[in-house]
């Protein structure tokens, strides 16, 4: 049997992934251990569970596989210096010390860091390094259910490629196309994060969140002054107004002075309709390019399905875009689309390209995502003894039918069973859920539990067989990365009066019969829940359906705002007693608020750092 240790590590979200004989065992980020969100450093605690998973040494692994390469890397660094000299000093001399040190013999550095699972290992030659877009190209194609597919990477940078198109066929996967360093879809929409002062590689999720508050009146400006849009999708950054070639900043003075703003200081600045209009701009401009560029690719290639991989592919609003409009009869998404999923298609890239091993697909080889560590009954119960909670336990069976009762009761619950997921999005393993039928819902997750800004849109998760009821949408979307309407028949038009309405004042319109998930543009990120692969949150949302005619739930991941989600017994109670959650169930025992020693609970609104 081989088994292939895949890792990324170093800029952002470090993980790492196992598979054994190509299937897909073990997967989890660095920042779920380490409570460090998008901890970028060696993944230690996310290497050691896997292998834990896999019952290996290090030492027992045949490959160990890194996600990019590094000497790549240093050539754009260096040639980047170069074409921008003298212009960009600081920043160079600031990245040479640690590529020096560590990054660019990242094989010594890397064989020293895996020495310490295990002191049999001794063969650095077991170490192999991977193209960053292959790794994403491979997390999208591989583990998908096609046969052959295109496949489109869109991210900030990997080595010198921002953009590529690729095309997979059984074993097969070979990148055709390339958009190079400084000109890059992901790194522009990181320009407008740091503008209206969010944090780059983090924040971009809130931006299209705001984006739906405001009017795309910018759009123009953008395309008529920062990038040069081909019909193809193809594309070009004006860099005389961008500072992240050759800075420490995302955008520069030129830049500001265009929009007639300066960034915004989230310490004073309250966020205004300008920055709504202006999120909502390059939202629109983030579609039109990538629908331009799925548009070309579906005919160039004449193939019908396409998988999507690399950060940009986390924009769901975009790639439900790509869906309404037909241009491919499939669409796949890779749920760690960002980096961390790199260390999945690294794995994946040596076994079946550099190994040459046939392929068989299945439905759902990421199997839905649910990747991470476990717990069983009696660890669960000597933890919560130890954290002195008090606690019930119940069967399978009653717990789904006493939480869908308490759930339609408008009571807040955590939910926290079997695998923790892999990816950004929690999908019924580490979630907070909630009834969607609620008005105040919304407001109340995201102030008294989330600590959070009150614009961020929840995400439903519905049961399959009941989405085209309820959405617009008839396809599965597993991963919550499909953007869609709410169904007309479960819409309330808006009064004449509440359609003058601006910005934020637009959040307290019901929308909807489920007002906590519909966002201000009748929109919903969708989680469809099959049986096959979370039988309990199935369970659980049938038992809701019974109560209340209602096959959806609002679910958000497990934490506050600037924390990770939540991966061990003792995160998920530290984060029940720090907020306004009423429930927890942790597999099958049921903690209420109000039975717990109030000496124990906790402020957690402000132990995390925005993010």
């Amino acid at each position: 049997m081989t088994s292939i240790l895949g890792i990324s590590a170093f800029y952002h979200d470090s993980a790492a992934a196992l598979i054994k004989d190509g299937n897909i065992l073990a997967a989890a980020q660095e920042e779920r251990f380490t409570r460090k969100k998008h901890d970028a450093n060696y993944p230690f605690n996310a290497v050691d569970f896997v292998l834990t998973k896999g019952n290996l040494k290090l030492s027992e692994v045949d490959y160990i596989v890194f996600f990019e390469k590094p000497f790549l890397k240093f050539e754009r660094l260096l040639e980047t210096y170069m074409a921008f000299a003298p212009k960009g000093f600081k920043s160079f001399s600031m990245s040479m010390p640690i590529w020096l040190r560590e990054k660019l013999f990242q094989k010594k550095f890397l064989f020293e860091k895996l020495k310490q699972h295990d002191d049999q290992f001794n063969d650095i030659k077991k170490i192999k390094f991977s193209e960053h877009h292959f790794s994403h190209a491979a997390s999208a194609f591989y583990p998908s259910p096609f046969d052959k597919a295109v496949v489109l990477t869109l991210d900030g940078v990997g080595e010198w490629a921002t953009t590529t198109v690729a095309v997979g066929e059984n074993n097969k996967l070979k990148i055709l196309k390339e958009l190079h360093f400084p000109h890059s879809l992901g790194l522009l929409y990181s320009a407008f994060t740091y503008y209206t002062g969010f944090k780059v590689n983090s924040g971009e999720y809130k931006v299209m969140g705001l984006a739906p508050y405001g009017i795309p009146k910018f759009k123009d400006l953008i395309l008529d002054n920062l990038i040069d849009l081909k019909k193809d999708g193809s594309f070009k950054l004006n860099m005389e107004y961008f500072n992240y070639a050759t800075g420490l900043t995302m955008t520069n003075q030129k830049f500001s002075k265009l929009f007639g703003h300066p960034v915004r200081d989230p310490k004073k600045d309250l966020l205004n309709n300008f920055h709504m209009d202006v999120a909502s701009s390059i939202q629109a401009v983030t579609e039109e390019i990538v629908i331009k560029l799925t548009r070309n690719i579906s005919q160039e290639y004449n193939i019908k399905n396409l998988c999507l991989a690399g950060g940009v592919a986390l924009n769901c609003v975009a790639n439900g875009k790509v869906l309404q409009k037909n241009i491919f009869e499939n669409i796949w998404i890779q749920p760690a689309a960002g980096d961390a999923g790199g260390s999945i298609g690294a794995a994946l890239a040596y076994w079946y390209k550099d190994l040459n091993m046939s392929r068989h697909t299945t439905k759902d080889s990421m199997n839905g995502a649910y990747l991470g560590p476990e717990f069983d009954e009696k660890i669960i119960e000597n933890k919560l003894k130890i954290l002195k909670a008090k606690f019930l336990k119940k069967t399978s069976e009653e717990i789904s039918k006493i939480i869908a009762k308490e759930l339609s009761n408008s009571k807040t619950v955590g939910w926290f069973q079997g695998r923790m997921e892999f990816g950004p999005r929690a999908l019924g393993n580490r979630s907070i859920l909630a009834d969607p039928r609620s008005e105040k819902m919304q407001k109340e997750l995201n102030l008294k539990i989330k600590f959070r800004e009150s614009f961020r849109p929840f995400a439903p998760s519905v049961i399959r067989e009941d989405l085209n009821e309820w959405f617009e949408l008839n396809c599965d979307s597993p991963y919550m990365l499909l953007v869609s309407e709410i169904k007309k028949s479960k819409q309330i038009s808006m009064s004449d009066k509440d359609k003058k309405l601006f910005g934020i004042d637009k959040l307290n319109v019901k929308r909807s019969s489920i007002p906590a998930i519909t966002h201000v543009d009748y929109s919903a990120r969708v989680q469809t829940v099959h049986k096959e692969t979370n039988p309990k949150y199935y369970n659980l949302i049938h038992e809701f359906k019974k109560i209340t005619n209602c096959p959806v739930l609002v679910n958000t991941s497990f934490n506050v705002r600037g924390e990770p989600i939540v991966c061990s017994i003792e995160d998920a109670f530290n984060c029940f007693m720090g907020t306004n959650l009423d429930i927890l169930v942790i597999e099958n025992f049921i903690l209420y608020k109000n039975d717990q020693d109030q000496s124990l609970l906790t402020d957690n609104s402000s132990i995390f750092d925005p993010d």
